[in-house]
């Protein structure tokens, strides 16, 4: 018997940008990079949300882990609203850590196992990466009915990767926006229907 189910089209690797009204205060002016999304889930990672007063130093002395490279001043990030205790490194596929590292895309990786954090305080790490505390998690449909109800627009993240990796977290949703040809100040929260 065939299934009636549409497929989904794919979202990993794009940029999920929250529009102005967002239900959720948590994803306020969010920009999400989808690492995983399926019929059955969907995962992704803030990358504009910094942690507030909390850097990759600090996190490395409370799990630790000695740091030969400077790690001071580099900002940790809140991932999204699901398990905040658990970590994770988004960061450029020049690094990978065997079975650990999930590649999104020829551009993105994620390892969520401390042997990430034990390479970067080495200096041995990825050449861009950002850690993240918590991610974003929706159920089978969830994030298909939230960017139907006009919580989100996608856009390719290929298009500046810089937007990604960048410490501009405050322009970020500005910018992501701007990939689409959006100016924020013309975004209602209203969805239209015909």
């Amino acid at each position: 018997m065939a299934s009636t189910d549409a497929p989904v089209l794919s979202l990993t690797g794009k940029l999920l940008i929250a529009m102005p009204g967002m239900a959720d205060p948590r994803f306020d002016k969010s920009v999400i990079l989808m690492c995983a999304h399926s019929s059955r889930e969907a995962m992704g990672l803030i990358v504009n949300k910094p942690a507030p007063g909390l850097d990759l130093a600090d996190l490395l002395e409370q799990l630790g882990i000695e740091a030969d490279a400077d790690c001071a001043g580099t900002r940790v990030r809140l991932g999204g609203p699901v398990e905040h205790a658990r970590g994770f490194v988004l960061h450029s596929t020049d690094y990978g850590a065997n079975t650990s590292t999930l590649e999104i895309d020829a551009r993105f990786g994620m390892t969520a196992t401390l042997d990430v954090l034990e390479d970067i305080a080495r200096g041995a790490g990825p050449a861009r990466a950002m850690l993240m505390l918590g991610y974003a998690g929706w159920g089978p449909g969830q994030l298909e009915d939230e960017i139907a109800q006009n919580g989100w627009l996608t856009a390719d993240a290929d298009a500046d990767a810089d937007l990604v990796f960048g410490d501009d977290d405050a322009g970020k949703w500005a910018r992501a926006l701007a990939l689409l040809g959006i100016d924020p100040l013309v975004l209602s929260s209203a969805a239209g229907h015909a």
